[in-house]
């Protein structure tokens, strides 16, 4: 077995507009046949069929769900999904919050989490660790990566809200590049993860708001998502990146 990850951005899809081109987003306002399109294109990059990739539209400050082969194509109203299944691909989508993959490819356990102001301040990705300690995944062991999200010199908020996500995580205390309050969301959850015992930590960092290839909600309000993938699978090598 290996495990596959992927981040997609903007380009290589069939949407068109304010959502063009590789919109994965179903709930934005784009064509649902340009969305089941992409998503098999998406699929097919990490060598799956289409109908084994599972797409969490995240609800901020859900909970975790456990997904295997027979479950639907798009889980909502949660915050983070793992899975024992092999072949099966877990895609979280983002515009600006940090899409987060977990992989323990001896227990044989992955997972997804999408990681918002919200979901850092209710510890959405510690919540994701100890779902995936309870199918026999060990933190020591287990692989972290997180996606594009928009950084902390560009993530403006309001003082009470930096001063409620700071107190739960000092890690996001920042000052924007304006000399305002901000939250640097990716800081914060490589130190939830640390603090988790997840070592072995990749950050993409790339900023969404600052790079034109990813989707940015705060950058363009109406728009859609970009994914990150996670597989374990045992077939041969695909366009995604493997360990």
């Amino acid at each position: 077995m290996s495990v596959r990850v992927l981040v997609t951005g903007r380009p290589g899809g069939v949407s068109d507009g304010e959502f063009a081109s590789l919109n994965l987003a179903s709930h934005v306002g784009d064509d649902p046949a340009a969305v089941t399109v992409n998503r098999s294109l998406v699929a097919a990059r990490v060598g799956v069929p289409a109908h084994r990739l599972v797409v969490l539209a995240a609800v901020s400050g859900g909970p975790v769900a456990r997904v295997g082969a027979s479950g639907p194509a798009e889980v909502t109203g949660v915050e983070a999904l793992v899975t024992t299944e092999p072949d099966l691909a877990l895609a979280v989508i983002a515009a600006d919050c940090v899409p987060v993959l977990l992989a323990d490819d001896e227990a044989g356990v992955v997972a997804v989490a999408h990681a918002g102001r919200r979901g850092v301040a209710a510890r959405i990705v510690p919540d994701a660790v100890a779902a995936m300690a309870d199918l026999g995944a060990a933190a020591g062991r287990t692989t972290a990566w997180l996606g594009p999200a928009i950084c902390g010199r560009c993530y403006e908020v309001g003082e009470q809200v930096a001063a409620q996500v700071s107190d739960l995580e000092p890690a996001a205390a920042v000052t924007t590049r304006w000399g305002t309050p901000g939250l640097d969301l990716t800081a914060a959850v490589h130190d939830q993860l640390r603090r988790c015992g997840v070592v072995d930590v990749g950050v993409d960092g790339r900023c969404t708001l600052e790079d034109l290839d990813l989707f940015s909600y705060r950058r363009d309000g109406r728009t859609g998502r970009h994914a990150a993938v996670v597989v374990r699978t045992a077939s041969p090598a695909a366009e995604g990146g493997t360990r």
